[in-house]
C-alpha cells in the first residue's frame, strides 16, 4: 500500500468530568473454540437475521483460503470453504469477508493481486445460494481496468435486500503513483446480480484505511478517513439519501496532519436513528481512540469521548445498544503491551471502566485487526492471537452477554 509508515469482569464506573453517571455495566467474557488452523489470520465478523458469521484465512496447500462459520447455541459450525488462490493480495489490515443477506444468499469478497510493482489489486466478489456448497464465478465491481489499488471493501445489505458495497479505488493514481488521489466508490447489484450502480462518493480519501457502513432508519451511512490537500486525515461520514450519497462531513475536526496513510480506519454502528462512530487519531504523535454518538442518523455528533486510558494503537470497533449508548473496542497500549479492551460509552461523555478482552499477560498477544459485533444480547469478539513465545498463533473468538 502506498505511504504506510475464561474471564469474568464486573466493570466499575468511570465518569467524565461534568457527565452524569451511567448505570453499572456488567460484562462476562467467555472464549469460544473456533476450528481455525494455526497461522490463521484475516478475521472478520458480520451479522444477519440468522446471527453472527465469522470468516478468516487459513493456509491450505500454501494457498490462502477464505473460510466461514456461523454462531449457534452449541458454538461455531464447522468451517466452510469459499475460495482460494495463489495470486491473492493478503494484508493484515484489509481482510476478506462473508456476509449473509436476508434471503439467505452468502456474498464474499477478497483481493486478487494485479501488480507486485505497484502493490495493485482487484476486488473480487462471489455469491452462494446454497449455504456455501457452491459459489458463483467471481466478478469485479469496478470496471476502470487500471493497474491500481481496489481494496478495503465493506459489503452491506440495501433496503430492498440486495447487495451494496463501498471500497477504496485508485484509478486516479495512474498518472501520479505517489500523489494521485485515492477515491471512495459505491456499487450495487439487483436480485439477478446485474450491477446497477458504480459511482464515486469522494474524490480524495486516505489510501489504506478501512471503510465501514451501517444502516440507520434513514438509510445507509458510511464512514471513512478523508484526506485534504493539506494532508489532514480526519474521519468523515456520508449518508445515502434519495438515491445519492451526501458530501462527506467530518465527525470531529481532529486536525491530524500526516503525510502517509496510518492504516487505521474507523468503525460505525446504527440502531434506528442512533449512530456511533469510533476512530483512531495520533495528533502530536499521541495515539488515541475516540468515539462519538448521534441521535439524528449521523447529521450531528456528540463531543468525542476518549476510549483509551493511557495510549492506543486504534484498530477500533463499536456497537450500538438499545438504550442509545454504545460499546466500543480498541487496542490499548501500556507497559509495552497491546490489549484488546472494551467499554460502554454514552453521548453525555459518561463511560464505564475498561474491560480487557484479550492480550493480558500470559494469554498471548493481540494481532491483526480485532473485530466485534452484536447479535441480540450477545457481543462477539474475534482477533488473531500470537503466543507469548512467538511462532504461529491463530484466530480466537470470545462472547459476552449484555445485561
Amino acid at each position: 500500500m502506498r505511504g504506510i509508515t475464561i474471564l469474568t469482569v464486573v466493570a466499575a464506573t468511570g465518569i467524565a468530568v461534568g457527565a452524569q453517571a451511567p448505570q453499572p455495566w456488567n460484562l462476562s467474557v467467555q472464549p469460544v473454540q473456533l476450528n481455525a488452523q494455526r497461522g490463521s489470520s484475516g478475521v472478520q465478523l458480520t451479522t444477519s437475521k440468522k446471527g453472527v458469521l465469522v470468516s478468516w484465512l487459513d493456509m491450505d496447500n500454501d494457498e490462502p483460503t477464505l473460510k466461514f462459520a456461523e454462531r449457534t447455541t452449541a458454538g461455531w459450525t464447522q468451517p466452510v470453504n469459499v475460495a482460494s488462490g495463489e495470486d491473492w493480495f493478503v494484508t493484515e489490515a484489509d481482510t476478506p469477508s462473508v456476509l449473509r443477506l436476508s434471503n439467505g444468499t452468502l456474498v464474499a469478497d477478497w483481493m486478487q493481486s494485479s501488480s507486485d510493482e505497484f502493490e495493485a489489486s482487484n476486488l473480487r466478489l462471489s455469491y452462494s445460494k446454497d449455504n456455501g456448497k457452491t459459489w458463483s464465478k467471481s466478478f469485479l465491481p469496478h470496471h476502470d481496468g487500471t493497474v491500481t489499488q481496489h481494496a478495503f471493501a465493506t459489503l452491506f445489505e440495501l433496503a430492498n435486500g440486495n447487495l451494496g458495497l463501498v471500497w477504496l479505488d485508485g484509478r486516479l493514481t495512474v498518472k501520479d503513483r505517489e500523489h494521485g488521489p485515492m477515491t471512495l466508490r459505491y456499487g450495487a447489484y439487483n436480485a439477478q446480480w446485474a450491477q446497477v450502480s458504480d459511482r464515486a462518493i469522494d474524490a480524495k480519501v486516505c489510501d489504506c484505511c478501512t471503510t465501514s457502513v451501517a444502516t440507520t432508519a434513514d438509510g445507509p451511512i458510511a464512514v471513512y478517513r478523508n484526506r485534504t490537500d493539506d494532508e489532514i486525515r480526519d474521519i468523515y461520514v456520508t449518508r445515502y439519501e434519495k438515491g445519492a450519497w451526501t458530501a462527506g462531513k467530518s465527525v470531529h475536526a481532529d486536525g491530524w496532519v500526516i503525510q502517509a496513510c496510518p492504516v487505521n480506519g474507523p468503525a460505525i454502528s446504527a440502531l434506528g436513528r442512533n449512530v456511533a462512530v469510533a476512530w483512531f487519531t495520533a495528533k502530536n504523535d499521541q495515539g488515541q481512540a475516540w468515539a462519538a454518538l448521534s441521535s439524528d442518523a449521523g447529521r450531528t455528533w456528540s463531543q468525542p469521548i476518549r476510549l483509551d486510558d493511557a495510549a492506543s494503537m486504534g484498530k477500533v470497533d463499536i456497537e450500538m445498544l438499545d438504550d442509545g449508548s454504545a460499546v466500543a473496542a480498541w487496542i490499548e497500549f501500556a507497559n509495552q503491551r497491546s490489549t484488546l479492551r472494551a467499554r460502554r460509552v454514552e453521548a453525555s461523555g459518561a463511560k464505564s471502566a475498561a474491560v480487557s478482552i484479550a492480550g493480558a499477560p500470559g494469554t498471548g498477544r493481540v494481532g491483526g485487526v480485532p473485530r466485534m459485533v452484536r447479535s441480540g444480547n450477545e457481543l462477539v469478539f474475534a482477533w488473531v492471537d500470537t503466543p507469548e513465545s512467538g511462532g504461529l498463533g491463530g484466530v480466537k473468538t470470545a462472547v459476552a452477554l449484555l445485561h
